[in-house]
């Protein structure tokens, strides 16, 4: 098997999530269990951080690797989804898994999964720990795939657990209140471990209060944090979510080294500026061109695109262009909702079999007043944005990860850099 042939199996053998949706979910831990098993146990060879929430999991876990790559660690990190390759995923110091370690770990192991039936994300995850423990990292920063309390990432004993915050996203698996979707999310305090809870309200906050004390785990809340480590932060991602995300990781910082890692304030500064450069992140309020401007974010649910929004109302323009299109299973009227009425919509999807096809997007768009034309792709409506844009515009694509992804995989033939 080569490379191509290797992600195929990984794609179509076993159920894909972010390409199929809900019938790629599997609840319970019994696959999981059993991978780890078969590999030996691999994540008790290095200590692990893990990080969940329902929006800034990506950012926190990429800028927390950066920073502790800069301190002198051999880090691991493992997130999800991935936007154009899926190595990805699967990073030690900013380098992708090779490609060969994919197809040999595929092709070891085949007879073994088979019988499993495993999701994709269970073989990623039991692929990511063998990975780290073979290269003998000092920690992974391990991701919260979905939820927390059953995600198979939840087999770990870190030294520091994070819950960024909750929103209404993947109610139809966790729940449709805030309340029982933090129930989920607070699955991964562990007993004794301190735990830091990014943002709360007052349906969560008690969720967690609540979780800690049974596992009798020291809780502590980035919102209280009035501690002030690092005055004027530099911090290369400039998505207005970030300053909650800084708050987050500052709150984090002292409890890992109160736990024995050693960060000296250099390494912080470093990894906040320059968090992309290290670890490969893309995607946060990443600016492609200027003249007109053409920023791309994959927020994509009602707390994500809030932010958005707001900052969008902080930018100068001639005219603002929204390229949007979204996946069936979100909350779409809710993040219409809240789009700018101000705007010229390009009502487009993403080439997966989850993506909302572009006209019943339209529809809804129409139905609270957003106006607009429809493109079957995003290339096509990423062209009609620059050829109907004056240099002082502002072309803003995203309302999902895979729109995003569409756009950095066809960026070169968009002339986009």
């Amino acid at each position: 098997m080569d490379y191509q042939a290797t992600l195929s199996y990984l794609y179509d053998s076993v159920p894909m999530f972010q390409q199929v949706g809900s019938t790629a979910y599997k609840e319970g831990l019994e696959n999981t269990i059993a991978l780890d098993e078969h590999f030996e146990h691999p994540h008790l060879h290095f200590r692990s951080i893990h990080i969940g929430g329902t929006n800034g999991k990506g950012s926190c876990s990429h800028t927390l690797a950066a920073i502790l790559q800069e301190a002198g660690y051999r880090v691991g990190l493992y997130t999800s989804p991935h936007l154009i390759d899926f190595r990805e995923r699967i990073r030690i110091n900013g380098q992708p898994i090779p490609e060969e370690y994919v197809i040999r770990f595929i092709e070891d192991n085949k007879n073994f999964f088979e019988p499993l039936y495993p999701s994709f994300f269970e073989l990623t995850t039991a692929m990511a720990f063998r990975y780290f423990a073979d290269e003998q990292i000092d920690v992974a920063i391990v991701e919260v795939g979905l939820g927390g309390r059953l995600d198979c990432t939840n087999i770990i004993r870190p030294d520091l657990s994070i819950i960024t915050n909750i929103s209404l996203d993947h109610t139809q698996f966790l729940g449709d209140t805030l309340e029982k979707i933090a129930r989920e999310k607070a699955g991964i305090i562990k007993t004794e471990i301190p735990v830091v809870i990014g943002e709360t309200t007052r349906e969560t906050r008690p969720v967690f209060l609540q979780k800690a004390k049974e596992m009798r785990a020291p809780i502590y809340f980035a919102e209280e944090n009035k501690r002030n480590d690092y005055p004027e932060l530099e911090c290369e991602l400039k998505g207005l979510y970030q300053v909650r995300n800084t708050q987050t990781l500052l709150t984090a910082l002292p409890l890992l080294q109160q736990a024995g890692y050693r960060l000296n304030e250099q390494a912080v500064r470093n990894g906040f500026a320059h968090v992309c450069e290290l670890t490969g992140l893309m995607g946060r309020w990443q600016k492609l061109q200027n003249a007109p401007t053409l920023i791309c974010d994959t927020g994509h649910n009602v707390g994500g695109i809030t932010y958005i929004v707001e900052q969008l109302k902080q930018q100068r323009y001639r005219k603002l262009h929204m390229i949007i299109g979204m996946v069936s299973d979100k909350d779409v009227r809710g993040v219409l909702s809240l789009l700018p009425h101000n705007a010229e919509y390009y009502f487009t999807k993403a080439s997966v079999k989850r993506a909302l096809p572009e006209k019943r997007l339209a529809e809804l768009a129409t139905q609270i007043g957003l106006q607009g034309e429809c493109y079957p792709d995003v290339p096509s409506a990423v062209r009609a944005a620059q050829e109907k844009s004056l240099p002082e515009d502002f072309i803003f694509v995203g309302g999902s990860s895979f729109i995003v992804a569409d756009l950095l995989t066809n960026r070169n033939t968009l002339n986009l850099h």
